[in-house]
């Protein structure tokens, strides 16, 4: 007669427990993955058929009760590493959000602002047009089935109940932060200085005719102008998005295997 133990229950459980817990975590803030627009039961969904697919693979799950104090330290140290881990990628997106406030200021396109369906706030038309660029690139480079890649072999390099992320890790965490300021100056900078330029020159338009209406035609002047600047340069921001966005991946590796 075949018995179970309540012990052999609790062991089968949280071989698929403790993995779904930080591939929905990661799904949580990962770009995409985590947009607004993706309803909540299909993440939940994604997370449990991957748990799923992956658990076999694993090795053995520590046997913790998980409504217990260990089991509630062990929940938050495996949701930790799949918070930081979408966290990363997530900031290279942002990258994008604080350049287009800057084309869009430079514009004169700063009050245009319409709603990010992904993060549920108020972006400038820009951005949004960035964001919008930069997910279909993210898709078509596989940017997501490479999350999901490491996503699996962060179980290798950070097994479960062998050790969260080390304080070197949170520190890289937190360093990448200042990648995404210099990614965005990158990403703005030729957008920028050619609409400086456009200021100054109708600058001196308006000291040399100060009969001329410098609102009725230095504003769509401008406007137009930036449409064609980022027009031009567009090739070159969404090359620079692929250079942030291969860093975060080794970024990723590196907070991983950080001692």
């Amino acid at each position: 007669m075949l018995t179970i133990t309540i012990e052999q229950i609790g062991s089968w459980i949280g071989s698929y427990f403790w993995p779904f817990v930080r591939i929905s975590a990661l799904f949580m803030a990962a770009p995409v993955f985590g947009a607004n627009m993706v309803p909540v039961r299909i993440r939940i969904m994604l997370a449990f058929t991957l748990s799923l697919l992956v658990a076999p693979m694993l090795p053995a799950a520590p046997g913790v009760d998980p409504v217990s104090l260990a089991g509630m330290a062990l929940i938050a140290q495996q949701v930790l590493i799949g918070v930081a881990m979408g966290f990363m990628v997530h900031m290279v997106f942002q990258t994008l959000v604080i350049a287009g406030e800057a084309m869009a200021n430079g514009m004169g396109l700063g009050f245009a602002r319409m709603v990010d369906p992904a993060n549920g706030v108020q972006v400038p038309v820009i951005s949004q047009f960035l964001i919008i660029m930069a997910t279909m690139l993210f898709v078509t480079l596989n940017g997501h089935l490479m999350l999901i890649d490491l996503l699996v072999r962060s179980f290798e390099l950070l097994p479960i109940g062998q050790g969260g992320l080390s304080p070197a890790g949170f520190r890289m965490v937190a360093a990448w932060g200042s990648q995404m300021f210099i990614g965005a100056l990158l990403v703005a900078l030729p957008a920028v200085t050619a609409m400086l330029v456009v200021n100054i020159s109708m600058g001196v338009i308006t000291r040399a005719a100060p009969q001329l209406n410098i609102f009725a035609v230095g504003f769509p002047l401008m406007i137009l102008l930036g449409f064609i600047f980022i027009a031009l340069t567009t090739p070159a921001m969404l090359n620079q998005f692929t250079s942030l966005m291969m860093d975060s991946f080794d970024g990723i590796i590196a907070i991983l295997e950080a001692k």
